[in-house]
Formats: C-alpha cells, sequence, structure tokens
C-alpha cells in the first residue's frame, strides 16, 4: 500500500543509524517513506506478564 500512496508516513520508537537493523526486519522500504515520526508512550503489550489464575 505506500508505494501506491502519495504520502506514507512512519511512525518509530527510536531513529538507529545505517546497518542497525536486519534487512529482514524491515517492513516498508525507505524509498516509499516521505515522513518520520518519533512517538511517545508505547505500550509494549509483548513484554507484559501473563499468568492464568490458580
Amino acid at each position: 500500500m505506500a508505494g501506491a500512496a502519495k504520502v506514507t508516513v512512519c511512525e518509530v520508537e527510536t531513529i538507529v543509524e545505517v546497518g542497525e537493523l536486519y534487512p529482514n526486519n524491515i517492513h516498508t522500504p525507505n524509498i516509499f517513506i516521505q515522513r518520520l515520526i518519533v512517538g511517545t508512550k508505547y505500550e509494549k503489550r509483548i513484554e507484559q506478564l501473563t499468568i492464568r489464575e490458580q
């Protein structure tokens, strides 16, 4: 979808240097991104401890 858009906005947690990311982990190539926003207050759901009640 990003390739067909006039403007693509990407929201990220942090900006990293070139080469710090593994290429297979990138979902949208940078050629399709026109705007970059560093977001705040991310809820990292996968890092929350979940256990079942006994």
